[in-house]
């Protein structure tokens, strides 16, 4: 299962695509939310839930459940619907966002059919969901960059035998923490974050460092075979240090700290102002 947010008119959806069923799955309380406009769309969906039993509808029965990236920053599970499903819930609920969103949800399917095919239209999806938040084309660039390169990281840890979750989790923060002074989860309190993104709200030097750090770590893995765990998270700290004496050599010359408190919904507000005072 891949997660990935996409964007309906600026609102967050949260899904997973399962690759073996080749099906996407929308977070109901994700869609609720943007259709009903509720301050409380968890209630809703258990007010629709209990409506449909009534009316002898067996499609919440089929409903299931997947961890996704929940408010609080942990993965809970939630409840999902496929397209199918999804289009059958909708029609039980009244909101003039119905169709439009009926259509979106036909594009996301059809957008990941040809991503399939071609790789380079996740690329350009990427960019326009980006520039759509609002994000500088150097951002942009910079953040597609930062993805490129933690793929080959992890491709790299996946071809000696690591596992997605902790083991990825534990190497990260070694590597956050060894070249920023702080750990994901420090760095994200830094920041004034919850359950958003820490890289979709590094400046663009956090991001080049952390690119330094990652691309060292996957370079020096590659030369050095590690075998074990206690290896590779030798590893991860060397990529680090290399990332880590780039900043403090870049602070020292410029007397600016390099990791800042600056989340992107600030940074974003800035750029506006400075654009307009331009």
């Amino acid at each position: 299962m891949k997660q990935e947010i996409q964007i309906f008119e600026d609102k967050k959806v949260r899904t997973l695509w399962n690759e073996t069923e080749e099906e996407w799955y929308f977070s109901l309380i994700d869609v609720i939310s943007i259709l009903t406009g509720s301050e409380n769309p968890r209630r809703y969906w258990s007010d629709l839930k209990i409506k449909l039993e009534k009316e002898g509808s067996q499609l919440y029965e089929n409903i299931v459940q997947l961890k996704m990236l929940a408010h609080d920053g942990k993965m809970r599970m939630t409840d999902v619907a496929n397209l199918q499903q999804l289009f059958r819930i909708i029609q039980s609920i009244p909101s003039p966002k119905a169709e439009p969103f009926k259509i979106w949800m036909a594009e996301v399917a059809k957008q990941r059919l040809d991503q399939l095919q071609d790789p380079e239209l996740s690329i350009e999806q990427a960019m326009l969901d980006y520039k759509r938040l609002g994000y500088s084309d150097s951002w942009i660039n910079q953040r597609l960059k930062s993805i490129e390169i933690r793929k080959d990281l992890t491709d790299e840890w996946k071809k000696h035998g690591l596992k997605e979750g902790v083991q990825f989790a534990t190497l990260t923060d070694i590597i956050t923490k060894t070249w920023s002074g702080k750990t994901t989860k420090e760095y994200k309190q830094f920041k004034g974050l919850k359950k958003e993104n820490l890289r979709d709200n590094m400046t663009n030097k956090e991001l080049v460092l952390n690119m330094l750090a990652e691309l060292s770590t996957k370079e020096i893995s590659e030369t050095t075979s590690p075998e074990t765990m206690a290896d590779h998270q030798k590893v991860a700290r060397q990529g680090g240090e290399v990332a880590k004496n780039a900043r403090l050599e870049l602070e020292q010359k410029t007397g600016k700290k390099v990791v800042t408190p600056l989340n992107a919904k600030q940074s974003l507000l800035l750029d506006k102002k400075d654009s307009q005072e331009d």
